[in-house]
């Protein structure tokens, strides 16, 4: 009598335990640094690091203050809006008119958990499946890793030192293709402190709008300039916006800022993007199920920042300024160092090209990123190699530490190099 079986069935695919996106995503390059620098520190030796953008100030008392009242108020222990404390919605948009010249409603800003999570939120709420978008190169370690999470496509334009490290509309216009959606434009800029003049600006904003593209302006560092020619005592006015440069491109961008770096509050984690009405409904909603509002205690600090003295701040800025001119000086004086003298952010980001392919120590770097572990070793001087910004030739040194730290830091280089 015939037996029936049942088919065995088909095994079952191997699936990856992570997803392919996440996989693909590299660690920070500059905290990856900075925590090897701190590890080391910890250990006794004596390592001097430049890695970290983060500046060596405590937060202005005021805002701390400010702060310590807000602890004490039961109504910021429940949740808020998700998008933001309606006061300080307002005084974003106030600044934002001062700043980057753009009248703005409270209705068009989400207060974030960061710049950083602004700069993922906006990349998130406008890139889609295989959208391109123009990425200025040196650039920020994020920028590339948030345009692959949202299926975008990182599309490289490389400017060198010949250029301080500054764009063309003829460089990006030959990376343009019909999938490219989006500019991201940064002024100043990190890794390297470079400002587009007026003119740049005016340009690049102008051909974004010809070509009908989206544009993600990174502002956190447009109150950290240096222009030349300041009478004694005068504040400088903020790096343009390209906003404010060209106003029929407001429609089409995103802003993203934050108090990290001109407040001295990188561990508040309050930062801040704005744009027009769909794509900040968007972003809205992404961050309702994201992450809620911010800390009302941060939100309640940010609010004493912008609307509060800014006499700290100011002393800040002419703090950076004196080391900017310090530690291009004293690279400089490094033979195979070139180091062009940045306007705007506490980076500088000389070419190193010509130190690779040399003995040093007994040891012969060919990258950036074997030089830096070179001078870690052997100067015990932490830096950022330029493979973390795009290509290979070039390291980022912050000067956000303390004075005496940043020239013995730059001593031993000159000495190791000699």
């Amino acid at each position: 009598m015939p037996t029936s079986t049942t088919p065995a069935a088909a095994p079952a695919p191997v699936l990856p335990r992570l997803s392919p996106r996440i996989a693909a995503i590299s660690e920070s390059a500059t905290l990856k640094v900075d925590s090897k620098a701190k590890a080391l520190q910890a250990q006794g030796r004596p390592v001097i690091s430049y890695a970290a953008g983060e500046p060596d100030f405590a937060t202005p008392r005021h805002i701390v203050e400010a702060a310590a009242a807000a602890v004490q108020d039961p109504k910021n222990y429940r949740y808020t809006a998700a998008v933001g404390l309606p006061d300080l919605r307002e005084a974003i948009a106030a600044k934002t008119l001062r700043d980057s010249g753009l009248e703005v409603s409270p209705s068009q800003i989400i207060v974030t958990n960061g710049g950083k999570q602004g700069v993922y939120q906006a990349f998130a709420t406008i890139v889609g499946e295989g959208d391109e978008v123009l990425l200025p190169a040196p650039y920020w370690t994020t920028y590339p890793e948030v345009v692959k999470l949202a299926g975008g496509v990182p599309v490289e334009v490389f400017a060198g030192a010949d250029q301080d490290y500054l764009v063309t509309v003829e460089q990006l216009e030959a990376a343009r293709t019909p999938r490219t959606k989006v500019l991201l434009f940064v002024s100043p800029s990190n890794p390297t402190g470079s400002v587009y003049s007026r003119e740049q600006t005016t340009a690049i904003g102008e051909w974004a709008e010809a070509n009908g593209l989206w544009v993600i302006t990174d502002e956190i560092y447009q109150n950290l300039v240096y222009p030349d020619g300041l009478a004694a005592g005068e504040i400088p006015k903020a790096a343009l916006s390209i906003v404010e440069a060209v106003p029929a491109l407001a429609d089409r961008t995103i802003l993203v800022n934050g108090v990290a770096k001109s407040y001295a509050m990188t561990g508040w984690r309050l930062g801040w993007m704005i744009g027009p009405a769909d794509a900040i409904k968007g972003a809205a909603n992404l961050q309702s199920h994201l992450t809620s509002n911010v800390s009302n205690i941060s939100q309640r600090a940010a609010i004493e920042a912008l609307n509060g003295p800014q006499d700290e701040v100011e002393q800040m800025r002419q703090a950076f300024d004196r080391r900017r001119r310090l530690i291009t000086a004293e690279l400089n004086k490094i033979e195979g160092i070139v180091t062009p003298l940045p306007e705007g952010a506490f980076y500088v980001y000389p070419d190193v090209s010509g130190l690779l392919g040399r003995t040093w120590g007994g040891v012969t770097p060919t990258t950036s990123l074997e030089l830096a572990d070179l001078i870690l070793d052997q100067a015990e001087v932490a830096a950022v190699p330029g493979e973390a910004f795009g290509p290979s030739g070039y390291l980022r040194f912050s000067y956000a530490l303390g004075d005496d730290a940043l020239l013995e830091g730059i001593q031993r280089l000159q000495r190791l190099f000699a």
